[in-house]
This record gives structure tokens, sequence and C-alpha cells, in this order.
């Protein structure tokens, strides 16, 4: 089993590196459920580290459901991802009614060639899961990132394993969302080719005023944990 990291900054990717995860999946602003990277992150993981990377390409927070413009950045975004040699891109995209809009997703793959292409957890808000799992087959998708549409994915294993019968090797079904040390083998004993974690523990930072008028309270990040990633890969090795 590969495991892949969710990692929200540059101290995360290296930890992923230097732990020996498989992959990572790089984004910003986990609060919201991610967001795309800025353009100099990327840049530096890329150019600095060799840790296979996929770039989560997401305009903004909210809903999976784009508009023209919207879906114009996102196809800039990936230009960028493959000019800097990333492996990997992970979208989604909805229609209003909550179903997997085939139509852009379509444009996305075409315009992401040559990389890897993973739906992400939108797909936890559609209506009929089978239905949509075989959508992504037909587009020709390298992986799928679900939780079982459940907020935790060992909450949702009995639909993972359903989906994962149903791809039956024709795409990659990767559990998301809780994966830790204590429940990383419950995907494991189940078949899981790979699952997707932060392995994160929230940090404290102080930040000093700038000033005697303005006051600022301590801050909460989390940051991928090497130790963890190291745990979790001997778990599953």
């Amino acid at each position: 089993m590969k495991l892949e990291i969710c990692a929200n900054s540059f101290k995360s990717a290296l930890a992923a590196q230097k732990a020996g995860a498989d992959q990572i999946e790089l984004c910003t602003e986990l609060s919201v459920g991610g967001i795309t990277p800025a353009y100099g992150l990327l840049e530096k993981v890329t150019s600095e580290l060799d840790i296979p990377v996929h770039v989560l390409i997401r305009p903004r927070s909210g809903n999976f459901a784009y508009d023209r413009a919207e879906i114009d950045t996102m196809l800039r975004d990936i230009t960028a991802c493959k000019l800097l040699g990333c492996a990997g891109v992970v979208i989604g995209a909805l229609t209003a009614t909550n179903d997997i809009d085939i139509r852009t997703t379509s444009k996305l793959i075409h315009a992401a060639a040559g990389m890897e292409f993973t739906f992400h957890r939108a797909f936890d808000g559609c209506n009929d899961p089978s239905k949509e799992l075989q959508n992504l087959i037909n587009l020709g998708i390298t992986r799928l990132l679900t939780s079982g549409q459940q907020k935790k994915a060992v909450d949702g294993i009995d639909l993972l394993k359903e989906l994962l019968k149903t791809a039956a090797g024709k795409i990659q079904v990767m559990p998301g969302s809780g994966i830790t040390p204590e429940n990383i083998l419950q995907f494991k004993e189940a078949g899981f080719p790979i699952v997707h974690s932060s392995a994160s523990k929230k940090r404290i930072t102080e930040t000093k005023p700038a000033t005697t008028i303005v006051t600022f309270e301590a801050e909460t990040a989390s940051v991928s944990d090497e130790e963890i990633i190291r745990k979790m890969l001997q778990l599953i090795s």
C-alpha cells in the first residue's frame, strides 16, 4: 500500500519526503477543504524536493460548480503545474445538482494530459456514487479520492469497499479523511492500493504585536508530522 500526504506547506512537504511517503497532494487552506497553492510555494516544492507532487486545482472554497472564468483559472493552473513538472493534479467539478460535470471534467483532463488525474472529495457530495464511479472510469481518470461519503473514511468504509470492488483495477480508489496510525491497517486489510492522510499535528505559534495598540492571540497551525508519517509507513510496509 502507498501513502499520499496532504501537504499544506513546504514544511509539510519536506516532512513527507524525509519520512519516505510515496507522494503528496499540495494545497493550502485546509480549514476550508483546500485551495490551489500559490505559484511561489508550488515552484519552491517542485524545485527543492524530489517527492512526486500532485497539486489541488481548486480556485476557491465553497461548492464545486464552476463558472467559465473559474474554469479558465483552473486551466491556467494546470498549465503551470505541467511546466513545473508536477506528477499530477487533483480536481473535482460538479453540476449545480451535485452530479459530476462531465463536460468540464473532460476539458480539465485534456489540459492535464501527461499527468495523473485524481478526482477529489467533491465525489462525496454526489447523489449516486456507483453511477459516478463508472463515469470516472469512462473518463479514464487515474484515481478517486473519497471518504465513502462520510466525514471520516473509517465511517464510510463499507461504501469504500463497494467502490473498490466495482473499480476492479480500472481506477484507483484512494480513501482519505481522518486516516491515522490508529485506523490505517483497516484500509490495508481491505485491499486499498493507496491512502491519503494529512498526518498532521497542531502547533501553537505566538505572534508579537507590531505596535502597543494592536494585539494578536496565539494561532494554531497544522503541519504534517514526520514521525506520524513514519509510523504509518511502518504499519503498512
